[in-house]
């Protein structure tokens, strides 16, 4: 009999890991309590615009390819990357615009007309970022850490001082850059795991590496393809996917999983991969009797990375300012985070984020039209902050530094939709509304996540953002396949 596993939650992670474990052989079974895969990242349509709610960046396209191969197939055959140049318009409050480009000359172009000096800089803070993503992808992006052996080896400890754990990724910038604007534009690295420039380890500049040198990806009709590739080649592997079934409980017996209980039903297996939010399943699918190692006490103590405002606009216009991917800053950066982290309220001057897959795909659109995912970071669900009273308050604050750019029209658009992180927690059921899990804000928390495998209960394993290796769309993937793969040759 071929061995059984049962994936709750059929995200990134969740479908890597089933990709994997059936690729090598085992019975799997996916279940997903929304009516579609694909977890925080949904597909919207609505007016004839086309939406991506969820993870729109994508680098590091050689991790989705390696699924495919692994299952023998070609990732061709089921999703279309392509890459962007430039990969994204950075635009300040002073007016002046970077555009990141393969072409770093033009880079420092557009740089030199407010600091020479800063531009000047840039190829050695490159040089620096490709070194720290070496020693990352090295160390820490394709292995599991499941041991004191495996966190303390030599190798590993060597590599981690060469990363400077202690050093802000906003120090290290100031060793190379000066002026407010690079500052900014190359600290927001910080918020693609939900955290702080200016409290998150420096390892995150290796981010400057993968985006400018290694490229930025869209996906042919939009980033939730990912997902419907992962989901097609999950089902051709033999892979149950299961939607609109949610796990009420972990069933487990004298210390080991048993399988779980669904409204649906029992699902029994000796093997249960949680693809969710490691704090929260903990929290609602296992008694604190049988999780001594992961209290609710324990829970609380972790501090949850950032959320957001997600407004869908579609628009019967098209903006100038716009590239597939736009961000626009505020003047005063390092306030934005005092606001969210220290004082859990929405910022008063937001860092805006517009993915118009539009720009690149006009037919996700109406003719003439533009679909606008715009992101606007928030603190995570606190009763600092009242939802009911700060959703449309905090969302005409984003309009307003919208028109502020010549991004005009969004109140009258075809279609407008808020998201707010309650929203995010009610429909995926995450930690305090948290997008990326924890946050990074601390070297115990970006380099001593909570582990894959449970040290409570025998069998059962995570895999996500909240885990090892952490948050962003490709490497949460690594995790499913990593959890897969170990699980696959030693289970």
């Amino acid at each position: 009999m071929k061995p059984k596993a049962v994936i709750i939650g059929a995200g990134f992670g969740g479908l890597s890991c089933a990709v994997t474990l059936a690729a090598a052989g085992w019975e799997v079974t996916v279940l997903e309590r929304q009516q579609q895969p694909g977890g925080k990242l949904q597909r919207v349509q609505a007016g004839g615009y086309s939406f991506d709610r969820g993870p729109s960046t994508i680098t590091m396209p050689h991790v989705f390819r390696s699924l495919y191969e692994l299952a023998g197939a070609r990732m061709e055959d089921y999703v279309q990357l392509y890459e962007l140049e430039p990969r994204t318009r950075n635009v300040f409050a002073d007016g002046r615009v970077v555009d990141f480009s393969r072409d770093t000359g033009r880079m420092r172009e557009q740089m030199a007309s407010y600091s020479p000096a800063d531009a000047a800089r840039l190829p050695e803070f490159l040089a620096e970022a490709s070194r720290l993503y070496q020693l990352s992808e090295k160390q820490f992006l394709n292995r599991l850490l499941l041991s004191w052996r495996d966190k303390l080896s030599p190798s590993l400890v060597r590599d981690l001082v060469r990363v400077r754990p202690f050093l802000s990724l906003h120090s290290l910038l100031l060793r190379y850059f000066s002026h407010p604007n690079t500052l900014a534009m190359l600290g927001r690295y910080a918020t693609y795991v939900g955290s702080s420039p200016y409290r998150s380890p420096s390892i995150f500049a290796m981010l400057g590496h993968l985006e400018i040198q290694e490229g930025v990806y869209g996906v042919k009709g939009g980033t939730y393809e990912l997902i419907s590739g992962l989901s097609a080649l999950a089902r051709n592997l033999g892979v149950r996917l299961i939607t609109g079934t949610e796990v009420t409980r972990i069933s487990v017996v004298s210390g080991a999983v048993e399988g779980v209980d669904t409204e649906q039903g029992f699902y029994p297996a000796k093997t249960v991969i949680a693809g969710g939010d490691v704090l929260s399943i903990n929290r609602m699918l296992l008694p604190q009797a049988v999780r001594p190692g992961m209290t609710d006490r324990k829970i609380e103590a972790y501090e949850p990375s950032l959320s957001g405002l997600v407004t869908l606009a579609g628009v019967p216009r098209t903006y100038d300012a716009l590239l597939h991917h736009t961000v626009f800053f505020p003047e005063n950066y390092e306030q934005e985070f005092k606001d969210i982290f220290e004082h859990k309220r929405p910022p008063q001057q937001p860092t805006v984020y517009i993915c118009h897959s539009g720009y690149s795909e006009p037919e996700l659109a109406p003719a003439g039209g533009s679909n606008l995912f715009i992101l606007a970071n928030a603190p995570y669900l606190s009763p600092a902050c009242d939802w009911s009273e700060e959703r449309d308050a905090y969302g005409e604050r984003v309009m307003s530094v919208l028109e502020s750019h010549g991004v005009s029209g969004l109140p009258s658009a075809d279609v407008l939709e808020r998201y707010t992180p309650q929203d995010i927690a009610r429909d995926t059921l995450a930690h305090q509304g948290a997008i990326y899990g924890i946050s990074s804000n601390t070297v115990k928390q970006t380099f001593a996540r909570p582990g894959n495998r449970s040290s409570d209960v025998k069998g059962l394993w995570y895999v996500g953002g909240t885990t090892h290796p952490g948050g962003g769309t490709p490497v949460v993937s690594l995790s499913g396949r990593l959890v897969g793969e170990y699980i696959a040759s030693h289970v």
